[in-house]
């Protein structure tokens, strides 16, 4: 198992070959285990994890809920997904910092009724249990299971991410474009992956290589595009990486 965020196309399902591994190895390997229905090496059918913004916490509940029997719960989700069912033996919330006081005192009755069966439970947020602004009941049974934290990419890991989802869908790029990239736009997984296939779209639809000066063009139409302007700035006046020739 991988742990970069490979999630180039919308349209394809987050699973855990799109999710490399890197610092997050015992995570990445107990919730293959829950995605088996099988409880981690100590025995526990919970776990919690904990980390920043773009580190793939949603990304892992999706590819979770990805198989038979779970059910994904987000935190703004109507009271009836929180309701426990025998049919459901894996069950996956995010966000449990954005819990609601309702949700909360939901999530802390499906929690006890999927231990009480015997069910899987994964819980997500920005901050580990005990920094959660969360009823303390809740906080701590989300502390009663495994908790992990989960840890973003390195650049170098970012680096070999892209390259091979570049590879695996069969675009070629220009040396030094993924060094610009990384440097020059969003840094996490999320909207690299999703700029890489803007990227991808914009060389066919020019029918243009894609090199550096297509890349810095690409940003600066999503500049003026955000910023609402008419503004006609050539996109060679955006700034250079160290390593552009072009």
């Amino acid at each position: 198992m991988r742990q970069l965020l490979l999630d180039l196309d919308a349209e394809q399902p987050p699973s855990f070959d799109t999710f490399v591994v890197g610092q997050n190895a015992e995570l990445a390997q107990v919730l293959c285990l829950f995605s088996e229905k099988t409880p981690s090496q100590y025995g526990e059918r919970s776990v919690y994890f904990w980390g920043e913004n773009g580190a793939g916490k949603t990304h892992l509940l999706h590819a979770l809920a990805q198989h038979p029997h779970s059910r994904y719960i987000s935190a703004d989700a109507p009271e009836e997904q929180f309701w426990y069912s025998p049919s459901v033996d894996l069950y996956l919330l995010d966000d449990c910092d954005q819990l609601t006081p309702a949700a909360q005192i939901d999530a802390f009755a499906l929690f006890n009724e999927a231990k009480a069966n015997g069910a899987f439970f994964v819980a997500a947020g920005k901050q580990p249990p005990m920094l959660l602004q969360v009823r303390e009941d809740l906080r701590t049974r989300f502390g009663w299971g495994l908790v992990y934290q989960i840890f973003g990419l390195s650049d170098e890991e970012k680096l070999d991410a892209l390259e091979r989802a570049a590879e695996a869908k069969g675009i070629s790029l220009a040396p030094g474009v993924l060094p610009y990239l990384i440097t020059h736009h969003h840094r996490d997984m999320q909207s690299l992956s999703h700029l890489l296939n803007e990227l991808d779209h914009y060389s066919l639809e020019t029918k243009r290589a894609i090199t550096l000066p297509l890349l810095r063009e690409l940003l600066h139409r999503q500049i003026q595009q955000e910023r609402g302007t008419n503004d006609q700035t050539p996109a060679y006046q955006l700034p250079l990486a160290p390593t552009d020739q072009n």
